[in-house]
């Protein structure tokens, strides 16, 4: 997009274009990035990371290159952020730096897989665990079963099988969608004020479980994990990769990395109702900073406090909760398993309803935020007109019905854990293309007004791109049944785009 159109939009898109107001706090915007992030994926990933690492401090070494990650990208979107202050956020830089093409086919990709499907696997996951309270919701309890589908054996793996049909398990998913869904339509204060609520109960659960890191902490624990803290990595299962040179390292660390990139990821999301934050240009920036930060140091407390109470390595048919150990926790529940020690059945109990808190605050902020993208994707001419329209409470109306809509559909389909499986590689490459961007924009926009530039430019972002890029190498060389099904879905995007822009011009 040329100079000149840049700097007749502009001055709108900071007034609230469209009929947006500015009504986001600094302590709004910081809850949308930490609520957005935690959701169920700091209680239970850690036990897949651990299957593939076998060693307490690569565990954490994984998180740790996570967390650095994570901020060097906030650094960076923060840029961006405070230069562009527009709702759409990252659809908007993309399009800025690279043109409509890139626009559209991040907000294609966050339609179809990205946004919807994390939302349907995060609903799906407030569903089971309130099952442990109400076991009533079962994904066995089938309501209406359609069939089975596949597997399909393609050129890079076998997708499937997907069983499809409504069972009462995705039947609450799809219920707290549309529940969460309505809150959204009131208005942007109460969906924020909903958003800071779940988030400061969430984040104290959290703090909890840490708490009882320290408290409950077992010597069975603290001699298995922190006698041998450092050991060379062994191959993890179904990886194919391992050993102790240091490329076989990286590489273990690398496609751990997946669970961990997962339970951080969506820190993102508050650029994307950058057009109803009160002085973009600091608080974008700050927000970013702030809440970034606490969820990672959080998250690293409470993998130590895991390795505090159970042991890294256990049996999966172990007896007791110590003898599953991290990497066997029942059902992959670690944060559960530390507080059955320390309480018991009750424990259990509470950290299922910790959870529950938990993932319906990462939904709200998730189904706030993504449907300003298809707003602002309409407001473009990129997506039907109709989703750019704005309801009585100055909300999104349509986008937020078609989000949920896509997002229920994916509860139904039984898609929803192997596409959360695809979303890494395609999240980590439009995260890529970003932070190019910054690159891309300090040369053919050197103008532009930066209230904010990148801390360590141009060597932080230059880190990131290639640490990312390493990680999807990796992943197509050693996950490949789970990223050439994001790259594929990316790239059908493109006659997507040439179609709709040959429509429009002819309409």
């Amino acid at each position: 997009m040329s100079d000149g159109t840049i700097a007749a939009t502009a001055p709108a898109e900071r007034a609230g274009a469209g009929g947006l107001v500015r009504s986001l706090s600094l302590l709004d915007a910081t809850m949308i990035v930490v609520g957005s992030m935690v959701g169920s994926g700091i209680f239970i990933v850690s036990a897949d990371i651990a299957r593939q690492v076998h060693s307490p401090g690569l565990l954490l070494i994984v998180w740790l290159v996570t967390g650095v990650m994570t901020v060097i990208g906030a650094l960076c979107y923060s840029e961006l952020a405070a230069a562009m202050p527009a709702a759409g956020g990252q659809y908007v830089y993309l399009r800025e730096a690279f043109g409509p093409l890139w626009g559209f086919l991040y907000g294609w990709t966050m339609l179809l897989i990205i946004q919807t499907a994390t939302i349907a696997a995060v609903a799906i996951a407030f569903a089971k665990f309130t099952g442990v309270l109400i076991p009533w919701f079962s994904s066995a309890a089938w309501l209406w079963q359609i069939g089975t589908f596949g597997p399909y054996r393609l050129w890079f793996g076998e997708l499937g099988p997907y069983t499809v049909g409504l069972n009462t398990q995705n039947l609450l998913a799809i219920l707290s969608i549309i529940v969460l869904t309505w809150v959204n339509l009131r208005g942007i204060r109460t969906g924020a004020l909903v958003q800071n609520v779940l988030t400061l109960t969430k984040t104290g659960a959290l703090v909890g479980v840490i708490v009882l890191g320290v408290a409950f902490a077992t010597d069975t624990a603290l001699t298995a994990n922190f006698g041998h803290f450092l050991e060379p990595a062994q191959p993890g299962p179904g990886t194919g990769v391992g050993g102790t040179d240091w490329l076989g390292l990286l590489t273990v660390i690398g496609v751990a990395m997946v669970g961990s990139l997962f339970a951080a990821d969506a820190w993102n999301n508050v650029t994307f109702v950058a057009g109803e934050v009160k002085d973009p240009e600091r608080t974008l920036p700050r927000s970013l900073a702030l809440g970034t930060g606490l969820v990672i140091a959080i998250y690293l407390l409470a993998n130590v406090a895991y390795l505090c109470v159970l042991p890294l390595r256990g049996t999966p048919d172990g007896a007791t909760v110590l003898d599953r150990g991290i990497q066997f926790a029942a059902e992959d529940r670690v944060a559960t398993a530390v507080a059955e020690v320390a309480f018991g059945h009750s424990g259990g109990v509470l950290m299922a309803l910790a959870v529950m808190i938990s993932t319906f605050g990462c939904n709200n902020g998730l189904i706030l935020a993504g449907a300003r993208i298809y707003y602002a994707m309409a407001r473009d001419r990129m997506f039907f007109a109709s989703v750019g329209a704005l309801n009585r409470h100055l909300s999104p109306a349509l986008a937020l019905l078609v989000q949920g809509a896509w997002a229920s559909v994916l509860c139904l389909s039984g898609t929803y854990g192997q596409l959360l499986d695809f979303l890494i590689f395609s999240v980590l490459l439009f995260y890529i293309l970003t932070i190019g961007g910054i690159f891309v924009l300090r040369r053919t926009r050197p103008g532009m007004a930066r209230p904010y530039r990148t801390w360590g430019y141009p060597v932080l972002p230059a880190i990131y791109i290639a640490v990312a890029l390493f990680i999807e190498v990796q992943l197509l060389r050693y996950k490949p049944q789970y990223t050439w099904p994001g790259l594929i879905i990316v790239l059908l995007g493109m006659p997507v785009y040439w179609v709709w822009k040959k429509v429009r011009e002819e309409g």
